[in-house]
Parts: structure tokens; sequence; C-alpha cells
């Protein structure tokens, strides 16, 4: 049988950062989840077991987490950020897929967030 893609995901990570064009967002923060999937070329790691054939997610989870300390007025400038930080650290990367959830966004609605979902292809 013959690999046709892979992918390394982070799911459900919480941060609490301070994005948003409110100004009580940049003062007191929010809560803020993220899920990422990154197309990766897993042949080699799926034979060796050494983890420098494949793409390290707690060097992932550590690019992201800088990227989300740095406060935005808006989560598609975040979102664009963490893409282009994984593209230049991991040349390899086929595809990412992310999904940036503001929860309890102060816009008056009963809801679990609101966010914005990117998908980017090489």
């Amino acid at each position: 049988m013959k690999q046709i893609e892979g992918y390394v995901f982070l799911r459900n990570v919480r941060f609490h950062a301070f994005h948003g064009v409110m100004p009580q967002e940049g003062r007191v923060g929010g809560d803020f989840v993220i899920d990422l999937r990154v197309g990766y070329p897993l042949e080699k790691a799926l034979e060796s077991d050494e983890v420098d054939d494949t793409l390290n997610y707690a060097s992932l989870y550590a690019l992201v987490e800088h990227e989300m300390h740095q406060p935005s007025k808006l989560l598609e400038h975040v979102a664009g950020r963490i893409a282009k930080a994984i593209e230049k650290d991991f040349p390899k990367v086929s595809s990412i897929d992310l999904t940036l959830t503001k929860k309890n966004p102060p816009m008056g609605a009963d809801c679990d967030g609101a966010g914005v979902e990117v998908h980017f292809k090489k």
C-alpha cells in the first residue's frame, strides 16, 4: 500500500490572548481555541521511527504559541502569521488547515465562539 497524504495536527489548543478590535480585548484578553492540520511527507517517519523524519508537533505548538502571544486586531491576521511562520520554518509542508475560534466574542450572541477558518495549499 502506498501512502498518499500525511498530516500532523493540533486539536483544541487553548490560549488566553489579546486579539480583537474592542479596547477591553486589548486590556483583559480573551480565550481562543486553535485546530491545526498540516500536510507533511511522513513516508520516512513511517519506516524510521525517528522524530527528525517528521514534523514535530511540539515544535509546531511552540510556533503557534509564539504567534498567539503577538496581539492583533483581526483573527485573519493571526491566522496568516501562523501560516507564514509554519511555511518558513517547515518548508516541506504541503498544506495548512487552520481554525481559530474566539470564545465568548463581544457581540451579544449566545454562541460557543466565532472565528476564521483558512486553508493553504502549495
